[in-house]
């Protein structure tokens, strides 16, 4: 009979097939990297197989790898599980969470200090990533996403509206001319927004000059930033941008034109996490947040004298549709 894995190798194994790298799973488990790294050569040693190939910076599984990763997740939950009935302990509360980067900065992270009140018996991890959530491979118990919803293979629910209108520094706005504004502007876009300038300026047919100068980020955060230092006009949500706008570090540049309204923000998981307690406890949670959030909204855009429009996302967003 084959023996099995070494079990002391296993959780390293696990953390760096998670991760994507050896530096990571180390700073995760508190262990130097070579630590991680002897770990993993005495497994496959045992094993006669390689489980990882390095691409980059980064380490990819092998098919050996991607074999192996399937279950030793779930193995160290169940004996993890198994470990804490015998010490007659209770399993950690722990909810295990992926945002995207400026969402998770912008939105939710002024916001964990409140849920570490309500529920201070709760280990929280939130990954801030860009990439998409493998729930089969990785330990992951919710995902909030920015998009338009449509993920077939994964269970959704509309979470925080996008807000989009142009936002500039008072002092950017004061040395635009105050007929048609946007025509001489510098325009900041965000490369990653759902809705951009071109779609912002058909839909409202507003016409702006061939050779207008534009800045294009990465990151919301970013060309917020870019826009409070009177770079430019930059088209953002006040999903994002609500800070700014309530402190008037920056202003509306088209109040008269009505603010675009759509879900951006979904919570998603496999359909069979739903009955998970984790999954439950946020989602009630960030839905009492989210409404709030609206109540917020709704005073500032009233406070501006702006109006809403709702427009579908998934169907729209493109300019000439």
């Amino acid at each position: 009979m084959p023996r099995p894995p070494n079990l002391n190798a296993l959780p390293y194994f696990e953390a760096v097939a998670r991760r994507g790298s050896i530096t990571r799973a180390a700073e995760e488990l508190s262990v130097s990297p070579s630590a991680v790294s002897q770990q993993i050569k005495l497994i496959e040693q045992q094993l006669g197989v390689k489980l990882f190939r390095r691409s980059g910076r980064n380490l990819i599984l092998t098919l050996e790898g991607e074999l192996l990763a399937q279950t030793a997740g779930t193995a160290l939950k169940l004996l993890t599980d198994v470990q804490a009935n015998l010490r007659g302990t209770p399993t950690p509360r722990r909810l295990n969470l992926r945002v995207s980067p400026s969402f998770g900065v912008r939105w939710l992270g002024p916001r964990l200090s409140n849920f570490l009140t309500e529920f201070p018996d709760w280990d929280l991890r939130v990954d801030a990533a860009p990439d998409p959530t493998d729930f089969d491979r990785e330990v992951m118990d919710l995902e909030v996403r920015y998009g338009t919803g449509n993920w077939d293979d994964l269970s959704s629910a509309p979470l925080v509206n996008d807000y989009v209108l142009p936002l500039a520094s008072p002092a950017y706005l004061a040395s635009l001319p105050s007929v048609d504004p946007l025509a001489s502007a510098r325009l900041i876009d965000s490369a990653r927004a759902l809705c951009q300038w071109d779609y912002w300026l058909w839909h409202h047919g507003v016409t702006t000059a061939t050779n207008q100068k534009s800045i294009l980020m990465d990151r919301s955060s970013m060309a917020l930033q870019l826009a409070c230092d009177g770079a430019g006009v930059v088209l953002e949500s006040l999903a994002l941008a609500h800070g700014e706008l309530a402190k008037g570090r920056l202003v509306p540049v088209t109040p008269a034109l009505p603010v675009l309204t759509f879900p951006a923000y979904w919570a998603l998981c496999p359909a069979r996490f739903l009955k998970r307690k984790p999954v439950r406890l946020f989602m009630d949670w960030a839905e009492n947040q989210a409404g709030e959030h609206r109540d917020q909204i709704d005073r500032l855009l009233e406070e501006y004298g702006l109006s809403l429009r709702t427009i579908d996302a998934s169907a729209q967003l493109h300019p000439g549709q």
